[in-house]
Protein backbone atom coordinates (compact mmCIF):
# COMPACT_ATOMS: atom_id res chain seq x y z
CA UNK A 1 0.00 0.00 0.00
CA UNK A 2 1.41 3.23 -0.89
CA UNK A 3 2.57 5.57 1.83
CA UNK A 4 0.56 8.99 2.95
CA UNK A 5 3.08 10.93 1.46
CA UNK A 6 3.30 9.56 -1.77
CA UNK A 7 -0.57 9.85 -2.48
CA UNK A 8 -0.24 13.44 -1.30
CA UNK A 9 2.31 14.07 -4.23
CA UNK A 10 0.60 11.82 -6.45
CA UNK A 11 -2.75 13.90 -5.87
CA UNK A 12 -0.86 17.13 -6.59
CA UNK A 13 0.70 15.76 -9.61
CA UNK A 14 -3.01 15.06 -10.71
CA UNK A 15 -4.41 18.29 -9.69
CA UNK A 16 -1.36 19.88 -11.68
CA UNK A 17 -2.17 18.26 -14.64
CA UNK A 18 -5.86 18.84 -14.38
CA UNK A 19 -5.33 22.58 -14.47
CA UNK A 20 -2.91 21.83 -17.54
CA UNK A 21 -5.64 20.34 -19.53
CA UNK A 22 -8.75 22.66 -18.30
CA UNK A 23 -6.39 25.48 -19.46
CA UNK A 24 -5.38 23.64 -22.88
CA UNK A 25 -9.35 22.97 -23.18
CA UNK A 26 -9.98 26.55 -23.16
CA UNK A 27 -7.10 28.00 -25.66
CA UNK A 28 -8.37 24.95 -28.35
CA UNK A 29 -12.14 26.03 -27.86
CA UNK A 30 -11.12 30.37 -28.17
CA UNK A 31 -9.35 28.69 -31.53
CA UNK A 32 -11.98 26.42 -32.72
CA UNK A 33 -14.21 29.21 -33.74
CA UNK A 34 -11.67 31.40 -35.51
CA UNK A 35 -10.48 28.21 -37.14
CA UNK A 36 -14.30 26.83 -37.74
CA UNK A 37 -14.87 30.31 -39.47
CA UNK A 38 -12.13 29.77 -41.85
CA UNK A 39 -13.19 26.31 -43.01
CA UNK A 40 -16.43 27.51 -43.50
CA UNK A 41 -15.87 30.28 -45.41
CA UNK A 42 -12.86 28.71 -47.54
CA UNK A 43 -16.12 25.98 -48.76
CA UNK A 44 -18.18 27.32 -51.31
CA UNK A 45 -14.94 28.75 -53.06
CA UNK A 46 -13.35 25.73 -53.10
CA UNK A 47 -15.94 23.21 -53.96
CA UNK A 48 -17.62 25.66 -56.73
CA UNK A 49 -14.09 25.52 -58.61
CA UNK A 50 -13.91 21.68 -58.31
CA UNK A 51 -17.27 21.63 -60.23
CA UNK A 52 -16.00 24.30 -62.40
CA UNK A 53 -12.93 22.35 -63.38
CA UNK A 54 -14.86 19.13 -63.81
CA UNK A 55 -17.66 21.26 -66.04
CA UNK A 56 -15.06 22.54 -67.85
CA UNK A 57 -12.75 18.99 -68.74
CA UNK A 58 -16.20 17.49 -69.58
CA UNK A 59 -16.73 20.03 -72.57
CA UNK A 60 -13.10 20.21 -73.48
CA UNK A 61 -12.58 16.43 -73.01
CA UNK A 62 -8.69 14.83 -73.38
CA UNK A 63 -7.17 15.32 -76.39
CA UNK A 64 -3.84 15.08 -77.59
CA UNK A 65 -2.05 18.36 -76.25
CA UNK A 66 -4.22 18.38 -73.21
CA UNK A 67 -2.47 19.51 -70.41
CA UNK A 68 -0.97 16.60 -68.16
CA UNK A 69 -3.04 17.75 -64.99
CA UNK A 70 -6.08 17.05 -67.21
CA UNK A 71 -5.12 14.38 -69.53
CA UNK A 72 -2.81 12.28 -66.90
CA UNK A 73 0.13 10.72 -68.23
CA UNK A 74 -1.88 7.82 -69.63
CA UNK A 75 -0.90 5.36 -66.48
CA UNK A 76 -2.13 4.92 -63.31
CA UNK A 77 1.15 2.84 -61.79
CA UNK A 78 2.52 5.23 -59.61
CA UNK A 79 0.10 6.54 -56.78
CA UNK A 80 1.30 9.30 -54.39
CA UNK A 81 -0.75 9.87 -51.55
CA UNK A 82 -0.28 13.48 -49.71
CA UNK A 83 -1.24 13.23 -45.98
CA UNK A 84 -2.19 16.79 -44.59
CA UNK A 85 -1.85 16.25 -40.80
CA UNK A 86 -0.94 19.07 -37.61
CA UNK A 87 2.73 19.29 -36.43
CA UNK A 88 1.29 19.19 -32.77
CA UNK A 89 -0.17 16.15 -30.50
CA UNK A 90 -3.10 16.10 -27.54
CA UNK A 91 -5.47 16.12 -30.00
CA UNK A 92 -7.38 12.78 -29.63
CA UNK A 93 -7.31 10.66 -32.74
CA UNK A 94 -7.50 13.39 -35.04
CA UNK A 95 -3.75 12.81 -36.78
CA UNK A 96 -4.30 8.87 -36.13
CA UNK A 97 -7.46 8.64 -38.17
CA UNK A 98 -6.21 10.81 -41.04
CA UNK A 99 -3.27 8.56 -40.96
CA UNK A 100 -5.42 5.41 -41.01
CA UNK A 101 -7.42 5.99 -43.89
CA UNK A 102 -4.24 6.72 -45.40
CA UNK A 103 -2.62 3.40 -45.49
CA UNK A 104 -6.45 1.38 -45.99
CA UNK A 105 -6.05 3.35 -49.78
CA UNK A 106 -2.06 2.04 -49.27
CA UNK A 107 -3.22 -1.22 -48.96
CA UNK A 108 -5.97 -1.59 -51.16
CA UNK A 109 -3.68 0.24 -54.06
CA UNK A 110 -0.99 -2.00 -53.24
CA UNK A 111 -3.52 -5.20 -53.09
CA UNK A 112 -4.50 -4.30 -56.95
CA UNK A 113 -0.65 -4.24 -57.54
CA UNK A 114 0.08 -0.46 -57.93
CA UNK A 115 3.06 1.75 -56.41
CA UNK A 116 2.48 4.05 -54.00
CA UNK A 117 4.42 7.08 -52.56
CA UNK A 118 3.65 9.16 -49.71
CA UNK A 119 4.04 13.18 -49.14
CA UNK A 120 3.76 14.24 -45.87
CA UNK A 121 2.29 17.24 -45.09
CA UNK A 122 2.78 17.49 -41.16
CA UNK A 123 4.59 16.23 -38.35
CA UNK A 124 2.24 13.76 -37.01
CA UNK A 125 2.24 12.58 -40.83
CA UNK A 126 5.52 11.46 -40.08
CA UNK A 127 4.32 7.87 -37.95
CA UNK A 128 3.81 6.55 -41.70
CA UNK A 129 7.88 6.25 -42.26
CA UNK A 130 7.52 3.38 -39.71
CA UNK A 131 4.92 1.23 -42.20
CA UNK A 132 6.59 2.62 -45.39
CA UNK A 133 10.03 3.58 -44.61
CA UNK A 134 10.99 3.76 -48.32
CA UNK A 135 7.97 4.94 -49.32
CA UNK A 136 8.12 8.73 -48.15
CA UNK A 137 9.12 11.50 -50.92
CA UNK A 138 8.25 14.44 -49.41
CA UNK A 139 8.04 15.77 -46.19
CA UNK A 140 7.10 19.35 -46.07
CA UNK A 141 7.25 21.10 -42.50
CA UNK A 142 4.87 23.55 -41.34
CA UNK A 143 5.88 23.79 -37.76
CA UNK A 144 6.24 27.94 -38.73
CA UNK A 145 2.98 28.25 -40.14
CA UNK A 146 0.82 29.91 -37.13
CA UNK A 147 -1.98 30.65 -39.23
CA UNK A 148 -3.01 28.78 -42.39
CA UNK A 149 -2.54 31.17 -45.60
CA UNK A 150 -2.98 30.49 -48.89
CA UNK A 151 1.14 30.94 -49.91
CA UNK A 152 1.78 27.93 -47.30
CA UNK A 153 -0.62 25.57 -49.91
CA UNK A 154 0.45 27.33 -53.25
CA UNK A 155 4.25 25.84 -52.07
CA UNK A 156 2.78 22.72 -51.29
CA UNK A 157 0.84 22.67 -54.81
CA UNK A 158 3.67 23.65 -56.89
CA UNK A 159 6.16 21.16 -55.43
CA UNK A 160 3.70 18.30 -55.94
CA UNK A 161 2.93 20.06 -59.78
CA UNK A 162 7.12 19.69 -60.53
CA UNK A 163 7.51 16.22 -59.33
CA UNK A 164 4.08 15.44 -61.23
CA UNK A 165 5.97 16.97 -64.61
CA UNK A 166 9.48 15.40 -63.88
CA UNK A 167 6.77 12.02 -63.72
CA UNK A 168 7.95 10.82 -60.07
CA UNK A 169 3.71 9.62 -59.99
CA UNK A 170 0.91 9.04 -62.00
CA UNK A 171 -2.11 9.65 -59.83
CA UNK A 172 -2.09 12.27 -56.50
CA UNK A 173 -4.32 11.19 -53.89
CA UNK A 174 -5.27 13.96 -50.92
CA UNK A 175 -6.14 13.05 -47.33
CA UNK A 176 -7.31 15.30 -44.75
CA UNK A 177 -10.05 15.09 -41.69
CA UNK A 178 -13.47 17.35 -42.84
CA UNK A 179 -15.12 19.18 -40.28
CA UNK A 180 -18.03 18.54 -39.92
CA UNK A 181 -18.42 19.62 -35.56
CA UNK A 182 -16.65 20.10 -32.75
CA UNK A 183 -17.61 16.00 -31.79
CA UNK A 184 -16.65 14.69 -35.58
CA UNK A 185 -13.81 15.29 -38.09
CA UNK A 186 -14.35 12.96 -40.78
CA UNK A 187 -11.14 11.13 -42.70
CA UNK A 188 -11.71 12.30 -46.31
CA UNK A 189 -9.51 11.39 -49.48
CA UNK A 190 -9.70 12.86 -52.75
CA UNK A 191 -8.25 12.69 -56.18
CA UNK A 192 -6.33 16.03 -56.93
CA UNK A 193 -3.86 15.24 -59.65
CA UNK A 194 -5.39 14.78 -62.56
CA UNK A 195 -8.32 16.28 -62.17
CA UNK A 196 -10.98 13.58 -61.26
CA UNK A 197 -14.09 14.46 -63.29
CA UNK A 198 -17.36 12.58 -62.60
CA UNK A 199 -18.94 10.14 -64.76
CA UNK A 200 -22.59 12.13 -64.34
CA UNK A 201 -20.87 15.15 -65.35
CA UNK A 202 -19.35 13.33 -68.68
CA UNK A 203 -22.55 12.31 -69.40
CA UNK A 204 -24.50 15.72 -68.76
CA UNK A 205 -22.19 17.85 -70.29
CA UNK A 206 -24.11 18.76 -72.64
CA UNK A 207 -26.56 19.90 -70.57
CA UNK A 208 -24.83 23.37 -69.97
CA UNK A 209 -23.45 23.61 -73.89
CA UNK A 210 -25.17 27.24 -74.12
CA UNK A 211 -22.67 28.66 -71.62
CA UNK A 212 -19.93 30.71 -73.60
CA UNK A 213 -16.50 30.88 -71.93
CA UNK A 214 -14.11 33.90 -72.62
CA UNK A 215 -11.57 33.15 -73.33
CA UNK A 216 -11.95 29.33 -74.49
CA UNK A 217 -12.23 26.44 -72.45
CA UNK A 218 -8.49 25.39 -73.05
CA UNK A 219 -6.77 28.77 -71.99
CA UNK A 220 -9.14 29.08 -68.54
CA UNK A 221 -8.02 25.68 -68.10
CA UNK A 222 -4.53 26.35 -68.43
CA UNK A 223 -4.93 28.92 -65.56
CA UNK A 224 -7.27 27.14 -63.45
CA UNK A 225 -5.75 23.64 -63.01
CA UNK A 226 -2.64 24.52 -61.07
CA UNK A 227 -5.00 27.02 -59.37
CA UNK A 228 -7.52 24.29 -58.27
CA UNK A 229 -4.72 21.96 -56.83
CA UNK A 230 -3.56 24.94 -54.31
CA UNK A 231 -7.15 25.65 -53.63
CA UNK A 232 -7.99 22.08 -52.68
CA UNK A 233 -4.87 21.65 -50.50
CA UNK A 234 -5.79 24.93 -48.93
CA UNK A 235 -9.14 23.77 -48.07
CA UNK A 236 -7.83 20.90 -46.64
CA UNK A 237 -5.45 22.70 -44.52
CA UNK A 238 -8.63 24.88 -43.36
CA UNK A 239 -10.09 21.83 -42.39
CA UNK A 240 -7.62 20.36 -40.56
CA UNK A 241 -6.98 23.33 -38.65
CA UNK A 242 -10.61 23.43 -37.52
CA UNK A 243 -10.89 19.58 -37.23
CA UNK A 244 -7.40 19.60 -34.71
CA UNK A 245 -9.03 22.21 -32.31
CA UNK A 246 -12.02 20.58 -32.03
CA UNK A 247 -10.25 17.23 -31.29
CA UNK A 248 -8.41 18.77 -29.38
CA UNK A 249 -11.10 20.93 -26.84
CA UNK A 250 -13.05 17.12 -26.67
CA UNK A 251 -9.66 15.19 -25.73
CA UNK A 252 -8.59 17.83 -23.28
CA UNK A 253 -12.02 18.10 -21.60
CA UNK A 254 -12.09 13.93 -20.99
CA UNK A 255 -8.71 14.09 -19.82
CA UNK A 256 -9.88 17.10 -17.22
CA UNK A 257 -12.80 14.71 -16.30
CA UNK A 258 -10.56 12.11 -15.91
CA UNK A 259 -8.09 13.68 -13.88
CA UNK A 260 -10.97 14.56 -11.58
CA UNK A 261 -12.03 10.96 -11.24
CA UNK A 262 -8.37 10.06 -10.14
CA UNK A 263 -8.45 12.68 -7.81
CA UNK A 264 -11.24 11.42 -5.86
CA UNK A 265 -10.14 8.04 -6.12
CA UNK A 266 -7.08 8.99 -4.22
CA UNK A 267 -8.56 11.28 -2.00
CA UNK A 268 -10.57 8.23 -0.93
CA UNK A 269 -7.92 5.88 -0.67
CA UNK A 270 -5.32 8.59 1.05
CA UNK A 271 -8.66 8.97 3.52
CA UNK A 272 -8.49 5.38 4.05
CA UNK A 273 -4.74 4.98 4.69
CA UNK A 274 -4.47 7.74 6.97
CA UNK A 275 -7.61 6.36 9.44
CA UNK A 276 -6.28 3.04 9.12
CA UNK A 277 -2.62 4.62 10.94
CA UNK A 278 -4.55 6.57 13.34
CA UNK A 279 -6.47 3.56 14.33
CA UNK A 280 -3.33 1.55 14.31
CA UNK A 281 -1.48 4.20 16.54
CA UNK A 282 -4.70 3.99 18.65
CA UNK A 283 -4.45 0.42 19.55
CA UNK A 284 -0.59 0.47 19.87
CA UNK A 285 -1.39 3.22 22.58
CA UNK A 286 -4.12 1.25 24.31
CA UNK A 287 -2.49 -1.80 24.25
CA UNK A 288 0.90 0.11 25.62
CA UNK A 289 -1.16 1.14 28.49
CA UNK A 290 -3.05 -2.08 29.52
CA UNK A 291 0.25 -3.83 29.88
CA UNK A 292 1.23 -1.40 32.03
Amino acid sequence: MASLKALKIRIGSVKSTQKITKAMKMVAAAKLRRAQEAAMAGRPYAERLERVMASLASRVGVTEGSSRLLAGTGRDQVHLIVVATSERGLAGAFNTNIVRAARKKAEELEAAGKTVKFYLAGKKGRVLKRFYPNAIVGDRDLSTVKNVAFADARGIADDLIARYEAGEFDIAHLFYAKFQSALVQIPTGMQIIPVAIPVDKVATSGADAVVEYEPDEEAILADLLPRNVAIQIFRAMLENAASEQGSRMNAMDNATRNAGDMIQRLSIQYNRTRQAAITTELVEIISGAEAL
